[in-house]
């Protein structure tokens, strides 16, 4: 339609008071009516609401409206609303042009009503300016595999697997480590109601191995991703355990005859296993693993030892065994790699590393557990005896500008937690501190929990200890400034307990290379908004559970693991999705096959395609439709303009630009 025949409506939003509160929408509203092919202009309160809509529905329908523009708040927030609304109404859903007053306009000029106001004029003008251009596109229906690979095997994995697999869909678990668990089966008891976190996790980790729709692969990690959203390629290396899976019966009497013995990584190196053994006690699958940087046999490619192959009665070791290449077609992926304790090492001024008897919160917690490394009695690590003073430190590497500036969210819990088990493990006899900048207790029944350590005889300082000193003998001294009372107390301990934080996984990077995953400012996997789709990717058809979006505890990792798999659910349960037509698209008569455009796109969406051209083979740019998410990247990249993003074309875009620049000219400059 040419455009001199187009009819454009233009609807200004009050928002509230969010806009009408700095803008006169009125006299902005009255302004559109003179703006070239606006054949109507309305303002209303909420045109999000119902009535809104309907004003828009009927507009179109009686005044033969083929353009509409919203003045209104993000596009983020309405668009897909406003949408569907002239969808309705019978208009093409990409015949509309959303111009965000709020954000733009009425809250960074808050101060400045009538300067709002003019704004809001010139930018209503941009908006009409482009609708005019705007061309009708359609989305494209593209089938969508029904398997779903849930990466790491924590409580965040579990639960989004076993929701996943009881609705139907075939699951692929991977972990990394030899068994599922992930931090929570290194716990206690669990906040704030002390159940014991074995007693919760182990159940699950055993549904997880039994369901018929999941398949586990632990000893495994993701190598290679391709494809698009409901269409992924995934490649996954499963790495050698030199133990037959399907073999061994976990009856562990390769562990019994192996002469090497290696730290415990399950209980953070305060005790030894050996060079082959099963992860934990409660390790599920129940399978033995071979380390090969300390087996003398796989160390020294010698024919060397071999004990635990004798002593196997189910011939279950071979020694021969290599990485094994899986590839997966995947229609949704789930992130749920959890996150690591911060190094308090880094700190020099507590200790830890240094001093036995300085341990971390992770480290208590195994001694604490009556699998772990003293059978749940709490000894301090250099005596070997109960300790009569401990001391809980809070915010080691958050709260801190040095390392973390985040509050971990869960450090003042479990101090609280774990001074409760040692008042109760140790007696009324045990002085028992806790040192803090601030006590958060923010989730439901914590305050509670907190009430109940403080009738418990635990002290709470205000203050943060200096730096920390030992003598020969383990005891520990530091001075701590109690600001309630404005003194310095010298105090002695047998054991500190630092509270460190939460951080990003070391291998957080490979995963936002791998997933083209964003990061936060703080390193954790960024959502792609905050409040509107906290569980998603930027990336169409990933999604996020648990401590790899950033610190949580064990109630808001399982909540937001199941709203993952909901959210997966929904995307593949149909058989098919619909593609956002708001792509890239390649003009090959103007495409030089320079592969600029290929080497900057993140999320791999141009291949160059050979053509033969009077016996001459050239290359020519072609986009993906499917994996392109429109960034424009590669159009703003491409020496000869053969790249544009639909509604996005350079003339489009230069109309708004000039429309601005008279807008400006119009009111002298200002």
């Amino acid at each position: 339609m040419a455009a001199s025949m187009t009819k454009i409506g233009v609807y200004v939003c009050h928002c509230g008071l969010n806009i009408a509160g700095t803008v006169d929408v009125e006299s902005v509203a009255e302004y559109a009516k003179g703006l070239p092919n606006v054949v109507v202009s309305k303002h209303y309160a909420y045109m999000c609401s119902d009535p809104g809509q309907r004003m828009i529905q009927d507009d179109i329908k009686t005044r033969k409206l083929d353009r509409i523009v919203v003045a209104t708040c993000s596009p983020r927030m309405h668009e897909e609303t406003f949408r569907k609304a002239v969808a309705e109404a019978g208009l093409n859903p990409y015949l509309i042009e959303i111009v965000n007053l709020r954000e733009h306009v009425s809250w960074p000029h808050s101060h400045e009503p009538k300067r709002a106001t003019e704004k809001a004029k010139a930018l209503v003008k941009m908006g009409v300016a482009r609708v005019r251009l705007l061309e009708p596109l359609e989305k494209r229906r593209v089938s969508v595999e029904k398997n779903v690979l849930v990466v790491g095997g924590g409580i965040a994995g579990i639960q989004a697997s076993l929701d996943l697999a009881n609705a139907g869909f075939k699951v692929y678990l991977v972990e990394k480590a030899p068994s599922i668990g992930g931090r929570m089966a290194q716990l206690d008891k669990t906040f704030p109601t002390l159940d014991c976190s074995a007693c919760i996790l182990t159940p699950r980790m055993v549904d997880v191995a039994k369901h018929v729709n999941i398949t586990l692969l632990t000893n495994s990690e993701v190598t290679g991703v391709k494809g698009f959203v409901g269409n992924y390629e995934v490649s996954i290396t499963k790495n050698p355990r030199y133990v037959d899976e399907d073999k061994c019966v976990g009856c562990e009497l390769c562990a019994k005859v192996c002469p090497v013995k290696v730290p415990d990584k399950f209980n953070e190196n305060l005790s030894q296993t050996r060079a082959i053994s099963i992860f934990s006690s409660h390790a599920v699958p129940k399978v033995a693993n071979i380390d090969p940087n300390y087996c003398l046999r796989l160390k020294l490619k010698k024919d060397v030892c071999g004990k635990c192959l004798t002593a196997c009665e189910a011939k279950a070791i071979d020694f021969e065994q290599q990485p094994q290449i899986i590839k997966l077609k995947i229609g949704g992926i789930i992130l749920a790699a959890g996150s690591a304790v911060f190094d308090a090492s880094q700190m020099t001024e507590f200790g830890y590393g240094r001093f036995q008897n300085v341990v971390s919160n992770i480290e208590f917690e195994r001694i604490s557990d009556a699998s772990g490394p003293t059978g749940g009695k709490i000894l301090s690590p250099k005596s070997g005896k109960p300790p009569q003073t401990i001391v809980f430190v809070q915010c080691v590497g958050s709260r801190d500008k040095r390392f973390h500036e985040y509050c971990c969210r869960v450090g003042c819990m479990i101090s609280l937690k774990q001074a409760i088990l040692a008042r109760e493990k140790l007696g009324e006899n045990v002085n028992i501190y806790i040192c803090f900048n601030d006590l958060r207790s923010f989730g439901k029944g914590y305050e509670e929990f907190y009430s109940r350590a403080r009738d418990m005889d635990i002290n709470f300082v205000a203050g943060i200890p200096s730096d920390i000193r030992s003598d020969a003998n383990g005891l520990l001294y530091f001075d701590v400034f109690e600001r309630g009372t404005n003194r310095l107390l010298e105090t002695h301990a047998d054991m500190v307990v630092l509270a460190n934080g939460l951080v990003p996984n070391d291998d957080i990077g490979t995963i936002n290379e791998l997933f083209h995953a964003s990061r936060s400012a703080d390193g954790f996997l960024l959502e792609a908004h905050p409040k509107l789709r906290p569980l998603e990717c930027s990336t169409a058809g990933i999604f996020l559970a648990g401590a790899c979006q950033g610190p949580k505890d064990i109630p808001d990792t399982v909540a937001q693991a199941s709203g993952a798999a909901a959210k997966v659910i929904d995307l593949l349960s149909s058989g098919e999705i619909e593609l956002e037509p708001l792509k890239a698209v390649a003009d090959k008569d103007l495409c030089s096959g320079c592969r600029v455009c290929e080497s900057l796109c993140p999320f791999m969406a141009i291949e160059m395609k050979k053509e033969d051209k009077a016996n001459v083979e050239e290359f020519r740019a072609e986009i993906i439709e499917a994996m392109c998410q429109g960034c424009g990247l590669c159009s703003a990249a491409c020496p000869t303009g053969a790249i544009k993003i639909q509604q996005y074309s350079n003339k489009q875009v230069l109309t708004q630009v000039e429309a601005a620049l008279i807008e400006t000219n119009a009111r002298g400059g200002n």
